[in-house]
């Protein structure tokens, strides 16, 4: 737990602010908004930290999406812009063009996009939307990373989708510490309690991934898990997903 999550929310606050005044004087936040705890807790730091006509709300339904009111509810309560932008045409016509192309099995052990494909296609066409909305702003855009350091250690992220964007106020902050960011800023337990779902797969992130958050922030914490077979889970997808949060590689010259 944090020890003084009001300081930390000041100093988050505080450290948003130094980041457009270094990256973007005037620019606004670009943050896709799915109405559950990071993207709730993130836009709520941002508004406070920038004032909420420069926290720019971008809803990403993919087709009919049974929980957009939560979406809804948190940038009505947070007071900030907000668009939406169905996504579901472009998932399709990308996803249908691949698909008739890989079909003709001209590639070697292919015959169709795979299901990993079909997951992950959603949150990379949701970052290319915040970025489009971003660079169309008048006075330009900052697009927010909403992951959090429980996620990020196990992989539970799309690459070059939601695991991208230009800055990360919670990249630092397990799950139980972003709740607590939450209660301090003042948002209502309906956006930082809510089940968290990738909003893909039909599952729960917990049941998907086959652990509580608290069994993994725990272990994050002190390296205890009770149970052995989880904790060679976590460790199996740390050490998988590790190249997630690294600089893509180069290749260095020697002169």
């Amino acid at each position: 737990m944090l020890k003084n999550p009001e300081k930390t929310k000041n100093d988050i606050v505080a450290w948003i602010r130094e980041y457009f005044e270094a990256n973007g004087p005037g620019c606004s936040a670009v943050i896709g908004i799915s109405g559950g705890k990071d993207s709730s807790v993130t836009a709520a730091l941002c508004a406070e930290a920038l004032g909420r006509d420069r926290v720019i709300g971008v809803l990403m339904p993919n087709g009919v999406q049974s929980d957009i009111q939560d979406s809804q509810d948190l940038v009505a309560f947070l007071g900030i812009p907000n668009i939406t932008v169905n996504i579901q045409a472009g998932v399709d016509g990308l996803s249908g063009a691949i698909q008739a192309q890989l079909e003709k099995g001209t590639l070697p052990g292919t015959t169709g996009l795979s299901r990993d494909s079909e997951i992950n296609m959603p949150p990379r066409i949701r970052m290319s939307t915040l970025y489009a909305v971003a660079q169309s702003l008048a006075n330009g855009g900052r697009v927010v990373n909403t992951c959090n350091r429980s996620e990020d250690y196990i992989g539970y992220s799309t690459k070059y989708g939601d695991a991208a964007g230009d800055f990360s106020p919670l990249a630092n902050l397990l799950v139980h510490e972003v709740i607590q960011i939450g209660q301090v800023i003042g948002l209502p337990d309906k956006f930082t309690r809510k089940t968290p779902s990738d909003g893909l797969s039909g599952m729960s992130d917990e049941d998907k991934i086959g652990f509580t958050y608290e069994v993994l922030d725990h272990y994050v914490l002190t390296g205890q898990c009770e149970d052995e077979e989880t904790r060679k889970k976590i460790d199996r997808m740390h050490r998988l997903n590790l190249h997630k949060l690294q600089l893509m590689p180069s290749f260095q010259l020697e002169h």
